[in-house]
């Protein structure tokens, strides 16, 4: 593919030449100044390989000048997805780039490189060019990673994290997956798609959710709504939220072992407990067997019923003026003012 319109700080591969005119002959590309990106294909040896944009270039380098594009994770990496770097939810070695390509066999998976190819059914409408980078369709890029996810859990989450910087909504890919019968992973797909949440901030809350609704057989909770006092005064956005039950959960990485943070979260948390919410934290440490957390999920939701009607001082319901941003459809609304000052912390 023909790489000399993309707008990012990135270098395209070249070509290996023999004559050495328009890139390195084969011999001094096997030197140190050059790396190979895929075959016949080579960049600079300084060149940070491990860079998410650099690592779509590389592939996309591979494509033909007319046909296929960039999908799944690294599409939507580079499509603006904070959370799609190449990492699997769960951590682990880095993921191929996929080139879908149609049944166009004339381009080779070069696992050696970390470039795969699907030889799904590809439509013209399915292919976009961005910052000049062919690539499928957010949708497409999203449902190809939900089939193809480890888990339904993964696969949820995935969706969870396109919706984050608004690449998807949920209802455009289930559109999506209406017309996609018989695929690899549809089922999973569309069982995912039940369990989705547009307003999930990280994979953690995601995989939190999911273990409180899935596991614990709780209601299932609301994702990052801001909570007022009976006045219209905010006291907070939780991670997870039961508005029945009034049961607040907080996902608590390792910075908010911090001092500095830990009080923040100490004074938070009294808030909420002063207006009539219970609360249950779950820790890092808690990922690796979360039945500890949800052990003090279910103690929280018991005291919860026993806190009066007179001391649940709060409410989901917004004051006026109040811009919601709980659902795509809402973030996409927002003029580049209010996308500024309220969905700063989504950008990557």
């Amino acid at each position: 593919m023909e790489l000399s319109g993309v707008t990012r700080p990135v270098v395209a591969p070249v070509r290996v030449d023999p004559s050495g005119a328009s890139g390195p002959t084969r011999k001094v590309a096997r030197g140190r100044r050059w790396r190979w990106t895929s075959k016949g294909l080579v960049v600079p040896a300084e060149v940070d390989g491990a860079l998410l944009d650099q690592r779509v270039v590389e592939a996309a380098a591979v494509l033909p000048d007319d046909w296929g594009g960039v999908t799944g994770w690294a599409g939507l990496g580079w499509m603006g997805g904070r959370w799609f770097d190449g990492m699997p939810w769960g951590g682990g070695p880095g993921r191929p780039v996929v080139l879908a390509i149609g049944g166009n066999r004339a381009i080779r998976p070069q696992p050696s490189y970390a470039i795969l190819t699907t030889e799904e059914r590809l439509a013209p409408h399915d292919l976009i060019t961005v910052d000049g980078v062919r690539l499928t369709t957010a949708t497409r890029s999203v449902a190809f990673e939900m089939r193809y996810a480890r888990s339904l859990r993964e696969a949820v989450t995935t969706l969870d994290m396109a919706c984050f910087n608004d690449l998807v909504s949920i209802d455009e890919v289930a559109a999506y997956a209406e017309n996609l019968n018989g695929w690899t992973g549809i089922p999973q797909c569309r069982e995912a798609l039940a369990l989705a949440d547009e307003n999930v901030w990280s994979p953690q809350e995601s995989e939190m959710g999911l273990e409180w609704e899935l596991d614990g057989g709780f209601p299932r909770p609301l994702h990052n709504q801001p909570l007022f006092d009976l006045d219209g005064r905010p006291l907070g956005t939780p991670d997870l939220l039961d508005p029945v039950n009034g049961v607040i959960g907080e996902y608590d990485g390792g910075l908010h072992l911090a001092g500095a943070q830990r009080a923040r979260d100490l004074v938070r948390e009294e808030g909420f407990r002063s207006h009539g919410l219970e609360y249950v934290v779950k820790v890092a440490a808690d990922r690796r067997d979360p039945a500890a957390y949800l052990r003090r999920l279910r103690r929280s939701y018991e005291r919860a019923a026993h806190i009066p009607s007179s001391r649940r001082r709060w409410t989901v319901e917004p004051p006026s003026g109040w811009r919601d941003t709980t659902t795509v459809a809402a973030r996409r609304a927002l003029d580049d003012y209010w996308r500024e000052r309220l969905l700063a912390h989504r950008t990557a």
